[in-house]
């Protein structure tokens, strides 16, 4: 028996939406994915403006929050991951955006450099 092997292609994601609730993504292949924001702790922490801020990236594999530091691959939320953050991470990254410090790595280093 001959078996020829399929070639899978991974959708991309064309339009992102979040709620207070759910994180939704449009996908090419028709699809609509949504998930528990629970899953993405940064998210749940964020605010509106900061949820809505948000780009494409690697052209549609992923979501970028700039605002928040957050990545999403249209892989982890296919696949039903949720973030992988540490708890120890994202306590830092908790007091960082209370005490109103910058919390991405852009930042972060704009910062630095600033001080030397």
């Amino acid at each position: 028996m001959n078996i020829s092997m399929l070639e899978v292609t991974m959708p991309v994601m064309h339009a992102v939406t979040v709620s207070s609730e759910t994180l939704t993504a449009e996908l090419s292949d028709g699809r609509t994915l949504t998930v528990p924001l629970d899953w993405f702790p940064r998210l749940i922490h964020a605010t509106p403006a900061e949820r809505s801020n948000w780009r494409l990236i690697g052209r549609g594999t992923g979501v970028h929050w700039p605002d928040l530091d957050e990545d999403i691959s249209i892989e982890a939320l296919i696949a039903g991951r949720g973030s992988t953050e540490s708890q120890a991470s994202f306590q830092r990254w908790l007091e960082a955006k209370s005490s109103g410090k910058p919390q991405t790595l852009d930042a972060l280093h704009l910062e630095s450099t600033s001080q030397s």
